[in-house]
């Protein structure tokens, strides 16, 4: 029952984030697929005891690999999948937490979560950043074979 909870609401904030930046109308089921798989691979390595920078990090993996997939069957550019896609993996709470000690007076406690908010921002973006990589590589690779078969 758990796992249909995290699906039905990573769904949701996916798509209406979506709506929130215009995403258009034939492209939220897509935005919200994307979503819903990143915040399952999270969910998924999170509750293996993967560590939670690590499950941002294969999240991040799963939504570029996803954006990758939809933005080529769509013929739309990644970023309109990427960023609606984003919202369940952020670290809101813990950058509000963040935030919250340190106004309070609670320094060590706030810089501790300001660490983990950087950490986790980090992993996302090495995580965009190796979907990256890996599609130069399939797009090199697949214009290498084609020149060969000409």
């Amino acid at each position: 029952m758990t796992v249909i909870i995290h699906c039905l609401f990573s769904y949701l904030s996916t798509v209406t984030f979506g709506i929130i930046t215009n995403v258009p109308r034939r492209l939220l089921h897509a935005c919200g697929i994307t979503g819903t798989v990143g915040w399952m691979i999270f969910y998924g390595v999170k509750q293996a005891d993967g560590g939670e920078i690590f499950a941002n990090f294969l999240g991040a993996i799963g939504i570029g690999l996803m954006s990758i997939l939809f933005s080529r069957t769509k013929k739309m550019p990644l970023t309109i999948f990427n960023i609606p896609s984003l919202v369940p993996l952020v670290p809101g709470g813990p950058a509000y937490q963040a935030v919250r000690n340190i106004v309070l007076g609670d320094y060590v406690t706030g810089i501790h979560s300001m660490i983990q908010v950087v950490m986790t921002a980090g992993a996302i973006a090495a995580g965009f950043m190796v979907t990256g990589i890996v599609e130069r590589l399939l797009k090199r690779l697949l214009d290498r074979s084609n020149r060969k078969i000409i």
